[in-house]
């Protein structure tokens, strides 16, 4: 297959990085049109040329994965714009070019166990892309609650050298952690807000931090910074005391997106591009087949450009093997935080013992 290839140099693409992260639109100016269509341009192929190695880290993968855990759910998306821009604007001093998650892999595994055991998997083999570094946030977990391990390694290949030192992350997660940051990126959805970049109302990243400390009691783990000296069972109380002041059953089980309400076009395929109106609480899901690729790339170029003028959607192109594990790959775009729920109602039962 035709596999999209860099058009513009690095320097090209950290300027039109920085023209999107800087610039304040007026679509009604001819200037700031252009301005913003070529730079989306730049920043788009840079995206879409990150699926060849993604590609490759992909089977790579799934092989380690059917040794390890042979439930385990494996995806791979490329960033979605909106995600870019906010980055960016985060970190003043990150180059678009050394981002690190453009290309982004997951594997959700079962228990803790089994992240060990893939994480051990690959530092101890040998293997041609060169390793940047590791993110440990299992030992070491984010204020904002956020528990995963994390791989990031430069594509290295002689035969397709146009690719190479392409970034690409690993995340490795249990069902329980991906629970969590499903959460979390349900809520940002709704509130529009970056709870997941600890940055939106105290009491929701309060919540949040509070809640990611009893997930870690329960896979037994080190707490969230700053609940080091609360112990679990007062952990625990004060996640359903806090769940219950904030609704939260309320608002999670209201955002979540009715079977019925998603739209599929039933074709085979390796890529989804997933399109949520959020103000409609409805999915729409477009397949792919292996060779429409820059088919895929275009039309999620187009979608994120009407998405930068306002639309209430949000949109992202993955790959997740068949239609029915999409759903538990990417449940934040189904808002379905049923998973979330369950595990409140075990922490408030582990209360009531």
């Amino acid at each position: 297959m035709n596999w999209p290839k860099p058009h513009y140099s690095r320097k090209e693409v950290n300027k039109a990085g920085q023209t999107l992260a800087d610039l304040q639109y007026d679509f009604k100016n001819p200037d700031d049109v252009q301005d913003f269509i070529e730079a989306f341009d730049t920043v788009s192929n840079w995206r879409s040329i990150h699926g060849y190695p993604m590609n490759t880290f992909q089977a790579t993968l799934r092989q380690k994965v059917a040794l390890i855990d042979k439930n385990a759910l494996v995806a791979q998306r490329l960033k979605r714009m909106q995600s870019i821009v906010q980055k960016l604007r985060r970190h003043e001093n990150m180059k678009l070019s050394t981002m690190q998650d453009i290309g982004g892999l997951r594997a959700v595994v079962s228990n803790l166990e089994r992240v060990r055991l893939l994480e051990k998997s690959y530092l101890s083999s040998q293997f041609k892309h060169e390793f940047v570094k590791s993110s440990d946030y299992i030992l070491w977990p984010k204020l904002s609650g956020y528990r995963s391990f994390h791989l990031v390694y430069r594509y290295k290949n002689k035969v397709r050298p146009e690719y190479n030192n392409l970034r690409i992350e690993l995340q490795i997660r249990t069902k329980l952690q991906h629970a969590f940051a499903t959460a979390v990126e349900t809520m940002d959805i709704f509130m529009t807000t970056a709870l997941k970049a600890s940055e939106g109302p105290k009491v929701w990243l309060d919540f949040f931090s509070l809640t990611g400390s009893a997930f870690a009691y329960l896979e037994n783990t080190p707490p969230i910074p700053g609940y080091e000296d609360m112990p679990k069972r007062e952990t625990f109380s004060a996640v359903i005391q806090k769940a219950e002041e904030l609704q939260v059953r309320d608002h999670l089980l209201g955002f979540t997106v009715a079977a019925r309400k998603v739209q599929t076009d039933s074709k085979q395929g390796s890529y989804h591009l997933v399109l949520l109106n959020h103000s409609k609480k409805t999915v729409s899901v477009t397949t792919y087949r292996k060779e429409e690729l820059e088919k895929a790339n275009s039309d999620y170029s187009d979608l994120e450009q009407q998405i930068e003028k306002g639309e209430p959607v949000q949109a992202v192109l993955v790959a997740a093997g068949p239609i029915k594990d999409l759903r538990r790959a990417y449940p934040n775009y189904f808002l379905d935080t049923r998973e979330f729920l369950k595990q409140l109602t075990r922490i408030e039962k582990q209360l009531n013992v």
